[in-house]
């Protein structure tokens, strides 16, 4: 099955989606962190005079929201396009297997 060129093909889109995913992740999040190190008082400034919310509260709950896309970007994706891939390779096995 290794050596399958849609299994090849099946491990690099997925590799290279999922490192795609992990990148803007951990450059949103330590770039968050990086501001909270050094700029802090950018973030507790709030969004309008008298306004309790502050651009940091705003920033971490749209990271939040946009995580969540994130997985469901990534969830929606294997269960479509890398599911059908897999799929094929195991019907591909089985009928080679059934020679």
């Amino acid at each position: 099955m290794r050596t399958n060129p849609k299994f090849a093909e099946l491990v690099r889109r997925r590799s290279r989606f999922a490192w795609t995913l992990s990148a803007v992740v951990l450059a949103l999040f330590y770039g968050f962190v990086l501001v909270v190190a050094f700029a802090p008082q950018l973030l507790g400034q709030p969004l309008s005079a008298g306004s309790p919310f502050t651009v940091g509260l705003v920033l971490e709950l749209g990271m939040f929201v946009l995580f969540w896309v994130l997985t469901a970007v990534y969830v929606r994706r294997a269960n479509t396009e890398f599911d059908a891939l897999t799929q094929d390779i195991v019907r591909e096995a089985h009928t080679g297997a059934a020679r």
